[in-house]
């Protein structure tokens, strides 16, 4: 039986890696760092999806881009160096990736980390050599704009109706939906369903295994 796709593109964080806590407590720390106000916890994981830069815009509109700057740089040394949370990823997902590759799919990722922060995340999840292309938001415009999904595409000839995006947030969701591209959302990560809902995802899965046997 033919596969239903030829290239499935994966956000990062929420999606394959638990780093959600990581994120949150790396961002306190920042601000902290710079010394200002506390950011509800709420607030910081609504953002998580986003570039880092874009994050901190919504997240402190009303200061300079110069101070944002600084929070940016601390938020990237404590979550790449010093912080201590662990950043598993998600039950099934190691299996299940190379499941999906052995079936004949091709794997992508479409992630708002920066560059430096996915490959150190790769790497340390083992799962490097899976990936056949990666956008990071530091590289390229954030989510939800489509542009690191035309990219992939046009990187691996792949066209728009043979890929598939599988996300956690409403980002990954809209931006798919701004490339025309099907879409899968998953519920363990930070955007609850009804946000994922909103940009029609052809299905909503509660565990990775569950998007596997959902795929076939």
């Amino acid at each position: 039986m033919p596969l239903p796709y030829d290239l499935l593109i994966f956000d990062w964080d929420g999606t394959l890696m638990d780093s959600a806590e990581r994120i949150a407590q790396s961002f306190h720390a920042a601000v902290r760092d710079c010394d200002l106000p506390a950011i509800e916890d709420s607030a910081i994981r609504q953002t998580i999806g986003l570039g880092v830069a874009e994050a901190l815009a919504r997240l402190l509109p009303a200061r300079d881009q110069a101070q944002r700057a600084a929070v940016a740089l601390r938020y990237r040394e404590h979550f790449m160096r010093v912080s201590d949370v662990p950043t598993p990823l998600f039950p099934g997902v190691a299996a299940g990736l190379r499941g999906l590759a052995a079936q004949g799919y091709r794997l992508a990722v479409a992630t708002g980390k920066s560059r430096a922060g996915l490959q150190a995340a790769l790497i340390m999840s083992g799962t490097a050599d899976l990936f056949c292309s990666t956008r990071c938001a530091d590289e390229t415009r954030s989510k939800p704009d489509p542009l690191m999904l035309y990219e992939i595409l046009a990187q691996t000839g792949v066209d728009a109706a043979r890929a598939l995006m599988v996300g956690d947030t409403s980002y990954d969701m809209e931006m798919a939906a701004r490339a025309q591209i099907d879409r899968v959302a998953v519920t363990y990560g930070v955007h609850d369903r009804a946000e994922l809902l909103v940009h029609g995802p052809e299905a909503c899965v509660d565990t990775f295994s569950d998007f596997r046997a959902w795929l076939g």
